[in-house]
């Protein structure tokens, strides 16, 4: 069982940074995609960015990309997403996610297996 834990949220003005962190349990030897979405209440889960922990594909919501990283450790068992130049539109619950096997140009669409508990992060003017 893969345990998924966010840390890292908070309250930022806009242009502001923050990194979010999610420690995973998972087996270092095997293929996972990771990924971090976030989600306003009363609207859909938005995908904002992915890796396969087996190669160096990473993808990128339109909406993110040139402002946020996603990276893993060397152990791959932490999840990073480095988040810059925040704006209002940010703000969000973040929750990372996990699914064996890799990922595609159609992770946003693919159903994971593991989630956490969400970190909220909220931007303000």
């Amino acid at each position: 069982q893969v345990q998924l834990v966010e840390s890292g949220g908070g309250s930022v003005q806009n242009g502001g940074s923050l990194r979010l962190s999610c420690a995973a349990s998972i087996d270092p030897y095997s293929a996972y995609c990771l990924a971090w979405f976030r989600q306003v209440p009363g609207k859909e889960r938005e995908g904002v960015a992915a890796l396969w922990t087996s190669g160096p594909n990473t993808y990128y919501a339109d909406s993110v990309k040139s402002r946020f990283t996603i990276s893993q450790d060397n152990t791959k068992s932490t999840l990073y997403l480095q988040m810059n130049s925040l704006k209002s539109e940010d703000t969000a619950m973040y929750y990372c996610m996990a699914k064996h096997w890799g990922c595609g140009a159609n992770w946003q669409n693919i159903k994971y297996d593991y989630w956490g508990q969400g970190t909220q992060v909220t931007v303000s003017s």
